[in-house]
């Protein structure tokens, strides 16, 4: 448990075992071919543009800002959150106007904030998942009033744990994560864009690595037709994401996403029983991701790095840290992937009771 890497499901430590082929080799070329379907399942879209970035969250991150953002252009950024401050240092560095929409941390954002911060912006980006408050954000509404700008969200911890829908919800590019929702180590970072945002790639973006106008050359052939080779892929670590989203596709996102939100509604009970306080919104809370203040009284003597060093060491049970303007004053309790089990969340309470004296 914990805001980070949710343990691999049993068929992705498999995949992680078998032989290596090489990155131009056809088995792997077909391999590829299949994950990005999967994928495109999974975002729930049908853009021929959908790959796995190799690195991880924030590679999906930077590729995205850096394809689509020239000199001067204005970029509205929502901002309730770590993640949402990031986007605003990505955004910066490309260049952009960068139009800041803030919330409080632990609230959602106000889709018509974003809407009405600038009159013409090249980018309205979000977090649909804020992983450092525990908080989700409304994506729907921009995409049906968000005119000739593109929408960019950021889906790393809401893949495959909440409803993703990017082509019903107008969404031209999004990113996400291996190791949350889909229980795949960390390492890959899925990217989708729209046939609108293609035709808005930048010409020559400042990374060569994350050039998207060479990368679908390799992924679909680009315009051309043919693969072109590009960088050398990551290939146990796409055999590994093929699999694990293999086992989500066979469960069903429906199921998936029922299995979180149960986990995350008893776990959220669980911790008001403890007489621990929730900090996110009521009605925004992630299953997946559980924000909770750090109690102001525990066992004399032990902080809150003690307590979460004893989860640690006593049960090997991992929560997070407080991020950002958070640090300390709040604890992010992950329930994602193979990881969101009843029985994960019953032995994490009975661990927090005895560590917290209650």
């Amino acid at each position: 448990m914990g805001p980070g890497p949710s343990n691999p499901y049993p068929e992705v430590m498999l995949a992680l075992a078998r032989p290596v082929v090489g990155h131009l080799d056809p088995e792997f070329l077909a391999l590829l071919d299949e994950t990005n379907d999967r994928l495109r399942l999974a975002f729930g879209t049908s853009n021929a543009l959908t790959l796995p970035i190799s690195g991880t969250g924030s590679a999906g991150m930077e590729a995205a800002f850096v394809n689509f953002v020239r000199t001067g252009d204005p970029v509205v950024i929502g901002v309730n959150g770590v993640f949402g401050e990031r986007m605003c240092e990505v955004a910066a560095r490309c260049g952009a106007d960068v139009v800041r929409v803030d919330a409080p941390w632990g609230t959602p954002l106000t889709p018509s904030a974003l809407l009405e911060a600038h009159p013409a912006p090249s980018i309205i980006a979000l977090v649909h998942a804020e992983t450092s408050t525990g908080v989700r954000n409304d994506i729907t509404p921009l995409g049906a009033e968000k005119g000739d700008a593109l929408l960019l969200v950021d889906m790393v911890t809401s893949l495959g744990g909440i409803e993703v829908a990017v082509d019903e919800w107008g969404v031209d590019v999004a990113y996400s994560g291996t190791q949350k929702c889909l229980g795949v180590p960390p390492g890959l970072a899925p990217l989708t864009v729209s046939d609108a945002a293609r035709a808005r790639l930048v010409e020559r973006p400042s990374s060569w690595y994350l050039d998207l106008n060479l990368l679908s050359r390799y992924v679909d052939g680009g315009t051309e037709g043919g693969r072109v080779y590009h960088h050398t892929a990551p290939v146990t670590m796409v055999a590994a994401l093929h699999a694990g989203l293999g086992v989500v596709i066979e469960e069903g996102f429906a199921a998936a996403h029922a299995r979180h939100a149960e986990c995350g509604q008893l776990l959220r009970d669980g911790l008001e029983q403890l007489g621990l306080e929730l900090f996110a919104e009521a009605t925004h809370r992630l299953p997946q991701l559980t924000t909770v203040r750090v109690p102001a009284t525990g066992p004399a003597g032990r902080t809150e790095a003690d307590c979460r060093r004893l989860l640690l060491e006593r049960f090997g049970i991992e929560i997070g840290a407080g991020a950002g303007q958070l640090a300390g004053q709040v604890w992010r309790i992950g329930c994602m992937g193979h990881t969101a089990r009843r029985r994960n969340v019953v032995t994490l309470l009975g661990a927090l009771a005895e560590v917290l004296g209650r």
